[in-house]
């Protein structure tokens, strides 16, 4: 939310400074309108109206996110999107850490397979897996930053990819394996 909060503050500035020189070309005031200027100042407001708009589309998300986690699961598996949970989970992750700590920066990394396809999972249980992961990772790479040198970067990566089963063929009982 400081994103949005900062970019509707100099919209306002950049609107004042835009308002101040459309009054030199009034009779009475002072001063040559510079019409360049003017279409700085709007291009300016521009980009910072789709910046506003991005943020706050990624505030939203993340909003949702939590509400999705703090939701009661009901335990049933659903396909899910893991690259699209992983990525979700990485940026709430982050982002509440940096409400706590506007110091603290990170490079985010992620290395997604393509058509992972969706798999049958419990998406609020793998959230809360991922959640603590990424939680953990943050905390190690923010400690990590107050005893490294100066230009360390503190960087997280995410991979998503998929590994031949070890059990293909054979199925899990309480006993423990049996063909199929």
């Amino acid at each position: 939310m400081n994103f949005v909060n900062n970019f509707s503050e100099v919209s306002a500035e950049l609107v004042t400074e835009l308002k101040e020189e459309r009054e030199k070309g009034r009779t009475g005031v002072t001063g040559v309108r510079d019409g360049g200027l003017e279409d700085e100042l709007l291009e300016d407001l521009q980009q910072n109206l789709q910046k506003i708009a991005h943020h706050g589309g990624r505030a939203s998300a993340i909003v949702s996110g939590m509400l999705e986690h703090a939701r009661s699961s009901t335990g049933e598996k659903r396909p899910t999107d893991l690259n699209a949970l992983a990525d979700e989970y990485l940026k709430l992750a982050y982002h509440g850490l940096k409400a706590k700590d506007k110091e603290f920066n990170a490079e985010l990394i992620t290395d997604f397979k393509r058509d992972l396809g969706l798999i049958d999972v419990v998406p609020q249980e793998i959230g809360r897996v991922l959640l603590n992961l990424y939680n953990n990772a943050f905390y190690a790479v923010k400690e990590k930053q107050t005893t490294a040198s100066p230009d360390y970067q503190p960087r997280v990566t995410v991979s998503t990819k998929t590994t031949p089963s070890p059990l293909k063929g054979e199925r899990l009982t309480q006993e423990g394996l049996l063909p199929p």
